[in-house]
């Protein structure tokens, strides 16, 4: 099984992020782990945050470590979130949430590449922001 390596990639030929994310991540994995959009609920189902874009946020990362640390993983291995924001009135209060987690998270300043979207709505109307992610596995 070949040895786990991620390497976040920005060309210098490509404009800057704009964000803490990197325009994409060189990796060799011996599988891949395919974490399903998280809402901000908890381990008992209940709405975190009603209303609290960035509350919603921190769960939501919360629950994906959750599912990474069952997996034997963690943050370092992931290499791609996709982030589903309800409204453009969400972007602040995510970037502002994820700038207070991401630290914690990756402390070299090594983010994985991250697709934003802005939508219409979830699949609960309370639900502002879900967030997928895939990582590499050693």
């Amino acid at each position: 099984m070949p040895q786990f390596e991620r390497v976040a990639f920005n060309p210098a030929t490509a404009p800057r992020p704009l964000g803490a994310y990197s325009h994409a991540v060189k990796v060799t994995a011996g599988s891949m782990l395919y974490v399903a959009g998280q809402v901000g609920v908890d381990a008992n189902g209940n709405l975190v945050g009603p209303g609290d874009v960035a509350a919603q946020t921190r769960q939501v990362l919360h629950n994906i470590g959750s599912v990474l640390t069952g997996a034997g993983t963690s943050f370092a291995n992931v290499v791609e979130f996709t982030t589903y924001l309800v409204g453009r009135e969400s972007i602040q209060p995510f970037i502002d949430a994820r700038t207070q987690v991401f630290p914690g998270l990756y402390p070299s300043g090594d983010y994985p590449p991250n697709t934003l979207l802005i939508i219409s709505g979830l699949v609960l109307e309370e639900f502002l922001v879900e967030i997928s992610a895939v990582a590499a596995l050693p």
